[in-house]
């Protein structure tokens, strides 16, 4: 295809807009026209303008053979009203552009748009920060703690019960997080999902295309956690959902011929008619539902769809943005359109587009949209809904890398960490962690060295178990026997009972000598 290949990156739309433009000025054929008895050169009729540019757009990558021609005929009368062309009395703005003879010149003046400058936020203090280990509370010491209750281990007890094996260790503290609150759930949700959607579109950063203030942690938690067996988001407010009256319509075609629940009479253009209704409330909206401020987002992912898994992945991200009931509007207008498009017994919709075309052209400029009416709206549109309508079944679906990342971190947040003196819990530094073991095993190595009572046996005993527990522990802590025999001294071996035997017969030798003689 022709045409440079606009990459993600901010004010994507911008730049294509402007890309457009170049490629059209440029390869426009000019040529002599007579109209009303006189001659222009460097001149054009509407319908050579229609003719050239829908092909261009066809042929280009970052539009596709999907272009139709009458959306061409709409950005032709964008660029009438944008002066990018005027007709050949240098009239533009208020006329309006006509697939007809009518001849269009281009002006002398650039009619290219200026790219917009956004300040660069000023430090990282501007940008989510993640919970880290800095934000902690000391565990209170427990003493005389009952051995039926859990027990939290201060240093001094933690030095006593591990002393025998792994030695001395320095003065250390037991600390936690505060208790993580839901608004710190949020938080993280949105600082990690952000990072990821910035490192799936392939950016340095998102300035220019994303506003972290604009984004919601309540929302993408409401996304990920609060929703039916299908996958379709449930709204706790259902005030906020569509009327009833439309949902009955979406479900008498995306079910047809068995989603007349209401049981109103068939009559010939039925279908057609409810079609028209559901076109008319999503039409009426205030904003696509993509949203104005999640425009450049969802422009950018447009550069990826020659990678089906990134760009899904792409989408599974930036859907989990949306206020959770333009999100529902959402995935249940997709699920709409991917079913009546693929209905074989549905009746045709239109007597001149095929269904699925029809299904485009009607609702795309209601998924996504911009605030500047001279952008590429309906041909980016296109092509991005044409994308989510046929893969709608995965790109509502939680990425599975990002829902354990954050998963991962949560659970990071509630253990508990040994905190030396003398050293910092610098969230750049991996932080240690305690392992929760049983209480039993916690009490094994109690005492053997320490309590000078015990019988070896036992202490031996325990040992023991302790090495089949913690072997490589044992092993740094008894290297050899020696180091062994010196904590637990090894009795001298007990004689053999026909030994003793032997050496008492030995020992009553001469007084048996002695009693023979006298006798």
């Amino acid at each position: 295809m022709e045409g440079t290949v606009i990459g993600p990156g901010p004010y994507r739309a911008t730049k294509l807009w402007n890309e457009t433009i170049k490629l059209f000025r440029s390869g426009m054929p000019l040529r002599r026209h007579w109209a009303n008895f006189r001659c222009y050169d460097w001149s054009f009729t509407g319908s050579e303008a229609v003719d050239y540019l829908h092909d261009l757009l066809r042929r280009n990558y970052n539009f596709g053979p999907e272009v139709t021609r009458y959306q061409t005929l709409q950005l032709l009368k964008k660029f009438l009203k944008a002066h990018v062309i005027e007709d050949i009395k240098g009239r533009h703005g208020t006329e309006d552009f006509e697939d007809t003879g009518h001849l269009y010149r281009f002006p002398t003046m650039s009619p290219l748009k200026s790219i917009p400058t956004r300040s660069l936020l000023r430090d990282s203090n501007d940008l989510p920060r993640l919970i880290r280990w800095d934000d902690y509370e000391e565990l209170p010491q427990q003493e005389n703690t009952a051995p039926s209750k859990p027990a939290v281990l201060t240093s001094d007890l933690w030095n006593k019960r591990h002393s025998v094996a792994i030695g001395d260790v320095h003065e250390c503290k037991l600390i936690r997080r505060k208790e993580v609150t839901p608004k710190q759930v949020d938080h993280i949700w949105k600082t990690m999902t952000i990072s990821h959607l910035q490192r799936v579109l392939g950016l340095k950063t998102l300035d220019g295309v994303l506003n972290p203030v604009h984004v919601n942690g309540k929302h993408i938690v409401h996304n990920v956690t609060k929703v039916n067996k299908t996958g379709i988001v449930v709204l706790d407010n259902k005030a906020e959902d569509m009327p009833y009256w439309v949902v009955s319509a979406m479900k008498c075609l995306a079910n047809w011929p068995n989603g007349n629940d209401s049981k109103q009479p068939v009559y010939p253009g039925f279908e057609r008619d409810v079609l028209k209704t559901v076109g008319e409330y999503f039409q009426r909206l205030r904003q696509p539902l993509l949203t104005f401020h999640l425009y450049e987002v969802f422009v950018n992912i447009l550069s990826l769809l020659s990678d089906k898994e990134v760009t899904t992945e792409a989408l599974q991200i930036s859907c989990l943005l949306l206020p959770p009931p333009n999100r529902r509007r959402l995935q249940l207008l997709l699920r709409l359109m991917a079913r009546v498009s693929q209905n074989q017994q549905l009746p045709s919709l239109n007597d001149m587009i095929p269904t699925r075309t029809l299904m485009v052209q009607m609702f795309s400029q209601c998924v996504l949209g911009s605030v500047d009416e001279m952008d590429l709206d309906e041909l980016l549109s296109t092509k991005l809904v044409t994308f989510m309508m046929e893969h709608y079944n995965t790109i509502f679906q939680v990425p599975s890398k990002l829902r354990s990342q954050v998963d991962e971190h949560l659970s990071h947040l509630r253990r508990v960490q040994i905190k030396y003196a003398g050293t910092d819990t610098d969230c750049s530094v991996s932080p240690a962690f305690c392992k929760q073991i049983r209480r039993v095993e916690a009490e094994e190595p109690k005492g053997l060295i320490a309590d000078k009572e015990l019988p070896a046996r036992d202490k031996k005993k325990r040992l023991k178990q302790f090495q089949k527990s913690y072997p490589e522990i044992y092993q740094n802590r008894f290297p050899t026997h020696e180091s062994k025999a010196a904590v637990v001294p090894e009795k001298a071996p007990r004689p053999k009972p026909h030994l003793m035997l032997f050496n008492l017969k030995k020992s009553f030798q001469p007084f048996q000598r002695s009693w023979s003689f006298r006798a």
